[in-house]
């Protein structure tokens, strides 16, 4: 069983000129259970050998890794999983590349989607936007609390929020139904990456026991 409490994600752009190895090390020493590789800008050979030294440090730490969208990175590193957009690879397609004991998720901003996902074999879903969020200027409309309540009523599979989530918010997301939150911003962002996941975590913690 996968522990979606706090999934992190990697951002070159954000990281302060950290390596995403230094980001994604201080993450999981704070508490992060999932860690996924993005990155849009680099060459494949690039994304190979950063991807590659992710993997194993999520291997020895016992954190499932993901990487978004390249299917092909995430076979040639032996990744965990891999997760999908709406405009990316479709799910059952993933999974037949993948192989069955991978991990498949894919991004939805509604219930329809969430229900598609689910039917197409998706092991989660991150739904999102919750909250406005700089980190995707093109990402669609926040759903807000209530459209992801209804998203995790809908569905059996598990929900991880995205979307402008940080510690304050963070035990709402949880109240209103997600297993878990990913975060961009404001993990890879903060000044003190390790302390940032370990407030994350503890009010995603503190929120279950409400």
């Amino acid at each position: 069983m996968v522990n979606w409490s706090l999934y992190v994600i990697t951002d070159a752009r954000l990281s302060r000129g950290r390596s995403h190895l230094e980001v994604i090390r201080a993450a999981i020493a704070g508490g992060a259970t999932v860690v996924q590789y993005r990155e849009k800008e680099g060459t494949t050979r690039q994304m190979i050998e950063e991807a590659r030294a992710l993997r194993e440090l999520a291997r020895q730490a016992g954190v499932p890794f993901i990487v978004n969208d390249r299917v092909d990175i995430a076979l040639a590193v032996d990744a965990d999983g891999v997760h999908v957009g709406q405009d990316d690879m479709p799910a059952p397609l993933a999974r037949k590349l993948m192989g069955p004991g991978k991990i498949i998720g894919v991004s939805v901003d509604n219930v329809e989607q969430a229900l598609q996902a689910e039917r197409d074999g998706a092991d989660y879903i991150g739904a999102g936007p919750i909250f406005a969020t700089p980190t995707k200027p093109d990402a669609a409309p926040p759903i807000g609390l209530d459209g992801l309540a209804e998203i995790c009523r809908r569905v059996s599979i598990p929900v991880v929020a995205i979307g402008g989530i940080t510690a304050e918010n963070a035990g709402a997301v949880i109240a209103a139904g997600a297993d878990g939150v990913a975060v961009v911003s404001a993990v890879v962002a903060a000044e003190d990456v390790e302390e940032a996941a370990r407030r994350l975590r503890q009010a995603v913690e503190k929120a279950r026991q409400v």
